[in-house]
């Protein structure tokens, strides 16, 4: 999606961003840029995610530095960067690595800001807020676990900042308000992420309970990390899980900034514990070597194509060997044509329910014919292979795809099945014809 988009020219694009998928429009404009110098190449694609984990791991560390001292810091920052969602994002070609640097790098000027209370200081911490925000409008809700660090006499200062951020981020809400339909296909939070976010906060609570609150000596901020930490890692996760009890919109890459705060609960246990002799440090030791071996096969795992929850390059070399050049194609979703992304050769067979492409239509994944046009184009078909999302995800429920199954059902038999990671290939074809 992102090549798709960020290869296309800035009025197409902008006009396209009128449409749909403005919250992520300065991304997409970023990379419109380093494609038009460097070429459209997955390196550029990825290479900006991977130097944006780099950067907050970096952040992570002067943050767990400021705080808890120079150990603390270096434990922190190994800690984040060991974490799988951090290293799932750094490789995506998508704006939260990004967004997490961001973030991070906004909350270490924040604890400058509380130190010195120097208004270039809380310039820069509201100016990198707001790139974040315009990067995801969900960093905005890093303002609430920042908000636990203002020392009362700040409080003025800190919520002009706020306010700055929120006026700065309002156009970009207004404009994505017009598309929420964008999000219609998330599901309501899932039993198993509430019981994911439930167990990692219970580990980030242990966490706070060994690192303790430390003591306040030369600044403001020393001996807090547990306030940050707590705040970056539960406020912004919870308040998105409770706005989806209304309307669904949780995804934890939405808050992936809240990895940091994890981290440096962690890293200032872990600096607690190496403090309190040589018996428990070897143990903290050992204990930290065999968490970090457990996580490799994890790691691993999130650098083959099996990781993904779309491996559209699998997908378009299935339907290479699969479509004939006279089958009429049929997706069930219209997320499912984001293959063609992947697929450098012109498209085989006919895609029966598209009426225009994304480019002359300026949205993401083209346009559909009317419901009665798309009957008689399945039914003049004798072999129709359909992709579609795998069972249990949600998928539109417009009057086309009412048609699409309904046609497909009572016209005609299914000759194969082909599963491949995040689609299902299905071949159908007149009764007799398979």
């Amino acid at each position: 999606m992102t090549i798709g988009l960020a290869n296309r020219d800035l009025p197409d694009l902008w006009q396209t961003l009128g449409r749909i998928d403005a919250v992520h429009g300065l991304y997409y404009l970023l990379m419109h840029g380093l494609f038009g110098i460097f070429g459209t190449d997955v390196v550029v694609l990825r290479l900006p995610s991977v130097l944006a984990a780099a950067a907050a791991a970096a952040g992570v560390t002067m943050i767990g530095l400021r705080l808890s001292g120079a150990r603390a810091g270096l434990c922190a920052g190994l800690v984040f960067v060991v974490l799988p969602g951090v290293q799932r994002y750094a490789q995506e070609g998508r704006s939260y690595a990004l967004v997490c640097a961001l973030v991070v790098w906004a909350s270490y000027a924040l604890v400058r800001a509380v130190e010195r209370d120097r208004r270039g200081i809380w310039a820069a911490y509201a100016g990198l807020l707001l790139a974040a925000c315009l990067l995801h409008e969900f960093a905005v809700l890093a303002l609430a676990a920042h908000a636990l660090l203002v020392p009362r006499e700040m409080r003025r200062t800190f919520v002009e900042a706020a306010v700055c951020v929120v006026v700065g981020l309002t156009p970009l809400v207004l404009v994505s308000m017009r598309q929420s339909s964008q999000v219609g296909w998330l599901d309501a939070t899932k039993p198993d992420e509430y019981a994911h976010f439930s167990l990692m906060a219970g580990v980030a609570l242990a966490a706070a309970a060994i690192a303790g609150t430390g003591r306040r000596t030369r600044t403001a901020c020393e001996g807090r990390p547990v306030v940050l930490g707590l705040g970056l890692f539960l406020a912004p996760t919870g308040l998105l899980m409770l706005l989806s009890l209304a309307k669904p919109l949780y995804l934890d890459r939405y808050v992936l900034y809240g990895s940091a705060g994890l981290a440096l609960l962690i890293g200032a246990a872990f600096d607690r514990v190496l403090r309190r002799g040589r018996r428990i440090r070897a143990g903290a030791v050992v204990a930290a070597v065999a968490a970090c071996a457990a996580l490799v096969p994890t790691a691993l795992d999130l650098r083959t194509p099996a990781s993904r929850s779309d491996d559209m390059t699998a997908l378009a070399a299935v339907l290479r060997e699969t479509v004939r050049p006279d089958d009429g194609v049929v997706y069930l979703s219209v997320k499912r044509r984001a293959w063609e992304l992947a697929d450098p050769g012109p498209a085989r067979g006919v895609d029966l329910a598209r009426a225009r492409g994304p480019l002359t239509s300026h949205s993401l994944y083209g346009t559909e014919v009317a419901p009665g046009e798309l009957r008689a184009r399945i039914l003049a078909r004798h072999r129709i292979v359909v992709v579609a999302s795998p069972s249990g995800v949600t998928v539109e429920d417009s009057a086309v795809a009412r048609v699409k199954r309904d046609a497909l059902a009572g016209h005609f038999d299914v000759c194969g099945k082909r599963t491949v990671d995040g689609s299902v290939i299905t071949v159908y074809a007149h009764p007799g014809h398979c």
